[in-house]
């Protein structure tokens, strides 16, 4: 994410936030007229310390909100939400005493112990719930949190459990795909083709490319669905040979480190000549970079992450997952918003506001359906940034 804001200007209704808010990579809440929060780097903090118990709480300040995360859920889950619940301490403690508590909740990451958590929140005064991590703990969460009127901001990136009043702050494939796809066409592409994983996945990553060209004007001559075992990588590639002459781009989601790449090649598709255009997890994947040099693929700014990276290290001793920037990032957003927005700083008009956000990861915004839109960077396979990640939201749409 980028570094802290250095644009200025005021919300709609004339209120300056420039100052207000601390950290290096704070969050600048932009209004309409392009408004944006700043202020000083962030404290060297403590030393590394252990993560709390589930149930404690961070912070405190007179505007409580929860933080729902699977803490006893074991394997990647729990790992994650350790990182999570570090994450959320590290961006309190860089924005200098904002005025919330936050009520750390363990859901155990079922969609039962997430309701169960958001409901002990919202008895304990949460005006707002961050999280959960997982699709149907997001689930469980919404069905108290929607009808006692208290918005989330989730972390999940299947965007069937985001609707109005729960807003994804994740990375998602339609963000990735619509990005990739849009640069693709400003370059001339218009015929294109896919190779994509017979997985769950792969499904997704495949109704947001359609969705994508289409939304693009292009066409999508063919679509070509390659086995989860590496060894039938070959075959399916074949299939795609005879279409070679009528595409200039291909959308390859491989998740074999250049394997189906280098199977299209096989096949007799020149890579140098057509498009690839890959994802997100291709960042520092040196064997992807190899396989096709001139492939493309979105994500955002990596300057802002590995700021914050550094900072998260000194403080705990190791080095965070990626996902951890979205609990800094929401709860810098929510400390924001208290600072700045009165009793209006948790409303739809806020969180919606068209013209977005600025925090680690770069520019993002909540549409009303709940759906996130970030602002990424275009980057060759090399690490090459071809297209900057854009600084505002054009046309505030």
């Amino acid at each position: 994410m980028a570094e802290a804001a250095t644009r200025r200007g005021e919300l709609a209704r004339g209120t300056t936030l420039r100052g207000l808010l601390v950290g290096a990579a704070a969050l600048a809440l932009a209004a309409c007229s392009g408004a944006a929060i700043q202020g000083p780097g962030p404290s060297a903090g403590p030393a590394p310390t252990a993560p709390a118990a589930p149930g404690s709480t961070i912070g405190t300040g007179s505007v409580k909100v929860a933080l729902l995360l699977p803490l006893s859920a074991g394997g990647a889950a729990g790992n994650t939400a350790t990182v999570l619940r570090n994450a959320a301490e590290m961006a309190v403690a860089e924005f200098q005493g904002p005025d919330i508590t936050i009520l750390v909740k363990d859901d155990g990451g079922t969609a039962a112990g997430a309701q169960a958590a958001a409901q002990a929140a919202i008895q304990e005064g949460a005006e707002l719930i961050l999280g959960p991590l997982l699709a149907e703990s997001v689930r469980g969460a919404a069905a108290v949190a929607r009808p006692a009127g208290k918005p989330m901001i989730a972390y999940s990136t299947d965007t069937s459990v985001a609707t109005r009043g729960v807003y994804l702050m994740s990375f998602t494939p339609q963000n990735t795909v619509d990005r990739i796809v849009q640069h693709a066409t400003q370059a001339g592409k218009r015929s294109y083709a896919a190779f994509i994983p017979d997985s769950a996945f792969g499904q997704v990553v495949q109704g947001a490319f359609q969705e994508a060209v289409s939304r693009a004007g292009g066409r999508v001559v063919a679509i070509e669905k390659f086995p989860l075992e590496a060894s039938g990588i070959g075959a399916a590639a074949s299939r795609l040979s005879g279409i070679a002459g009528q595409i200039d781009a291909i959308f390859v989601p491989d998740p074999y480190d250049g394997a189906a790449i280098q199977a299209l090649s096989t096949a007799g598709i020149d890579t140098r000549r057509v498009q690839v255009l890959g994802v997100g997890p291709w960042v520092g994947n040196t064997a992807a970079a190899r396989a096709a040099p001139t492939a493309l693929y979105a994500a955002p700014d990596e300057a802002g992450f590995r700021s914050f990276s550094e900072r998260y290290r000194a403080r705990f001793g190791q080095d965070p997952a990626r996902i951890a920037s979205l609990t800094y990032d929401s709860v810098s957003l929510i400390a924001a918003l208290v600072r700045t927005q009165g009793s209006q700083r948790f409303s739809e008009t806020i969180l919606t506001n068209s013209s977005g956000f600025n925090g680690v990861d770069g520019l993002f915004r909540f549409r009303a359906d709940g759906t996130p839109q970030r602002g990424l960077a275009v980057i060759q396979a090399g690490g090459r940034v071809v297209s900057p990640a854009p600084r505002t939201f054009s046309g505030g749409s």
